[in-house]
């Protein structure tokens, strides 16, 4: 049995403990304590020793005295108490009012502050439906401090175990993770706090935390992506809360006893537009945090010696504040950085500068996971261009978790149309015949931005078939009502409007299929064969999905056409051509950049064809001297000896015109297979192409024929399909009775020069 006492001072009583001493109960050990008045009459505290306590005795404040009917002197019995893993505070409402009448304002203050400052002071212990409490809030803003009395309306608690399932994607019940009301719980640093005003009082409240709010768990299970503008990132999702967020659930005492950190960092990396930086903002919004600091990384930059260095600081002061005073039970404080390859560059990347980037990179590296380590951080870092960040931000303790957002699937793809026609389904506004998944097959390698300008895009389409041409462009008012977006503005969006930055290059493929792909004979058929195997090999599951090819033949075979065609025909999303004409003018350097950028993209896709036309031009090789570039050529052997991330698949065709070239350099061995295009060599290869040109009759073939057979006849001759064909339209140009004769002069001139 434990004797009553009055608590020792204001200060004591602030704190909101019941004071017990060290040989009684180790509040190292105990956190909470039952105390029991009579039958059925229990209520709980957390205790803390004080040496001015006696054993035998134990110690309450005013409030907590009121609370409990506790008289001084009155016997007590005293039992350790310890919360069930369902019994953790999701959300607590307080009822508040000035304690004392005479420092009763009418100036508002700041519910959120105040809900900051509460879960900072009491965060870990116990609370109880209807428990009295004094609060001691400083608000800082307007240097005042005042002294409040608050009683527990209401506690809605949670499952930590079955919420950090649910966070994780596990088969918990989905009901069980859900929040519901509790008489008693243990108050989380990220536990929602919402302050009412007591009936009566002048008490002036603003701010979020401010009257009845709507319950957020610190991980919600019944989160929506779709609501929230969110879709094909599910996966991604998933597997940052395993890694992040799942911890971050449960108590700083289990998180202590595992001797575990939080996860610090995140960065987010990926194609444009895939949704790194909406994935990041929601994340602020999903968990029950601190407001998070969104900033741009080229805000942090300064002309001014220093400043950058100190805007960096600046963004942690909160948080490094709040751990002194709090350590463990400090709440969580986010912090966004978009670009943050811009003032994360690799140290000593930056050649002639005034190294601002790296002692920027250095006070971030020190703030993370310096000296001084805060616990209560996350930094969110989006780039594009992962491979530009500084090694050392990456790796465990500073921005550890690295998730790639890649080009959504078509599920994905399905989500996010779903998510940017949601509201013209609910109004009437978009034909119910728009078959949104077929629209998601036909997407592919369409990101999630492009996704938005497609549908953006068809809208545009349906309201221009709306408005008069005429003076003055005006919608028809009695049509407006009216309008719908049907599947031919979709179609044509698609076709005119919308290309996807990771698509298929159809124009160049085009541009070299200008004259169609001529059959002339079965070696065609074969280079065709060859190459469609190619493509299904790495569309393979079961292959390494990765193969290199070169097509190589005389000046003017048609390797290029060859190659397009085989581009075309493998039906793969993602389609770059590389052509020297592009980098025409670049140095090596600049150069072997680009042809790296081009690997790049490739390697993003899931499945994608790289051409490389001309190899002899992209080198800049010359026979005379020889001269070419070594550095690009040592940079195109690295490229095409690193296969692809696990997961996509690439196949890459280059094309050549100079077959020793390719020896002399070492390429032959570079490349996995090595494809030979001949030249026309007998007079019904000839004749086939010849036939194709529709400019001749079918008496002027034969002559052709016959006059081609008697010339080939015992000679080592041939002619490149591109060749012949500018002979042909060379000879169209003639009169049509001059045509035969023009065109065997030309063919016995190519021979006669050749010999």
């Amino acid at each position: 049995m434990f004797r009553v006492r009055k608590a020792p001072s204001e200060e004591h009583t602030l704190a909101n403990f019941a004071y017990v001493n060290k040989g009684d109960f180790d509040a190292g050990r105990v956190k909470h304590v039952t105390v029991q008045t009579g039958p059925a009459r229990h209520y709980i505290f957390s205790i803390r020793n004080d040496p001015q306590i006696k054993p035998g005795e134990i110690a309450f404040g005013v409030p907590h005295r009121q609370w409990a009917v506790l008289s001084l002197d009155q016997e007590v019995r005293v039992s350790p108490f310890t919360f069930q893993s369902s019994e953790y505070v999701g959300s607590i409402v307080l009822s508040a009012d000035f304690n004392n009448k005479k420092n009763v304002t009418a100036e508002p203050l700041n519910a959120d502050l105040m809900a900051r400052e509460f879960s900072i002071q009491f965060g870990g212990q116990a609370f109880s439906k209807t428990m009295k409490m004094a609060f001691r809030f400083e608000d800082k803003e307007k240097n005042k401090v005042h002294t409040l009395s608050l009683v527990v309306k209401s506690i809605e608690g949670f499952d930590v175990n079955k919420a950090a399932i649910a966070a994780n994607g596990g088969g918990a019940d989905e009901n069980a993770a859900k929040p519901k009301q509790i008489d008693a719980g243990e108050l989380l640093p990220n536990s929602v706090i919402v302050f009412d005003k007591e009936e009566g009082s002048m008490l002036n409240l603003i701010g979020k935390s401010k009257g009845k709010s709507a319950y957020r768990s610190i991980i919600n299970p019944n989160w929506n992506f779709q609501e929230m503008g969110i879709g094909g990132l599910d996966k991604e999702f998933s597997n940052i809360f395993r890694r992040a967020f799942a911890s971050r659930v449960f108590p700083p005492e289990f998180i202590e006893q595992l001797g575990m950190k939080h996860v610090r960092g995140i960065l987010l990396y990926g194609p444009p537009g895939t949704g790194k930086t909406l994935m990041a903002r929601q994340i602020g919004k999903m968990l029950n945090a601190r407001e998070p600091k969104i900033v741009n990384g080229p805000q942090i930059l300064d002309k001014y010696v220093g400043e950058s260095e100190s805007n960096v600081r600046k963004l942690f002061a909160d948080a490094e504040e709040e751990w002194r005073r709090c350590g463990a039970n400090s709440g969580l404080h986010i912090i966004i950085f978009d670009e943050i390859d811009a003032i994360c560059k690799q140290r000593g990347s930056m050649a002639g500068s005034s190294s601002v980037h790296d002692t920027v990179v250095n006070q971030l590296l020190s703030k993370m996971d310096g000296v001084e380590q805060l616990n209560n951080i996350l930094v969110i870092g989006m780039t594009n261009r992962r491979d530009m960040i500084d090694e050392a931000l990456l790796r465990p303790g500073r921005l550890e978790v690295q998730m790639e957002v890649s080009l959504p699937d078509e599920f994905g793809r399905l989500q996010i149309l779903r998510i940017h026609t949601a509201r013209m389904r609910e109004y009437n506004k978009m034909d119910p015949k728009v078959d949104l998944e077929d629209l998601s097959k036909r997407t592919k390698n369409f990101s999630g931005a492009e996704l938005e300008g497609l549908v953006r895009a068809a809208q545009s389409s349906a309201m221009s078939r709306l408005v008069k041409a005429g003076g003055k462009a005006q919608a028809d008012p009695d049509a407006i009502e009216k309008l719908v977006v049907n599947s031919g503005d979709f179609d044509y969006a698609l076709e005119n409007d919308v290309k996807p930055a990771f698509g298929r290059s159809d124009e160049s493929l085009n541009r070299f299929l200008a004259r169609g792909m001529i059959l002339w004979g079965p070696e065609v058929t074969q280079i065709l064969d060859e190459g469609s195997l190619l493509a299904e090999t790495v569309k393979n599951p079961e292959s390494i999905g990765f193969r290199t090819a070169v097509l190589a033949g005389a000046a003017k075979t048609g390797t290029t056409s060859l190659a397009a065609q085989i581009c075309k025909s493998s039906d793969f999303p993602f389609v770059k051509v590389f052509s020297p004409t592009e980098t025409a003018g670049f140095s090596e350097s600049a150069k072997c950049m680009a042809l790296k950028k081009a690997f790049e993209d490739a390697k993003r896709s899931k499945l994608s064809v790289l051409l490389i036309d001309n190899l002899e031009r992209l080198i800049d090789y010359h026979p005379v001297g020889p001269r070419f570039s070594n550095l690009v050529i040592q940079t195109l052997m690295l490229l095409l000896n690193d296969p692809p991330p696990i997961g996509h698949r690439l196949l890459v065709i280059a094309t050549s015109s100079n077959r020793s070239f390719l020896r002399d350099m070492g390429l032959m061995d570079v490349f996995g297979r090595v494809i030979d295009v001949p030249r026309l060599s007998t007079a019904d290869q000839m004749i086939n192409v010849i036939r194709e040109s529709n400019i001749y009759s079918e008496d002027q073939l034969q002559a052709i024929e016959h006059k081609l057979r008697s010339f080939v006849e015992g000679r080592t001759f041939g002619v490149g399909i591109k060749h012949l064909l500018e002979l042909i339209d060379s000879a169209r140009q003639c009169e049509p009775e001059y045509r035969v004769s023009a065109l065997l002069s030309m063919i016995e001139n190519i021979a006669l020069n050749l010999f």
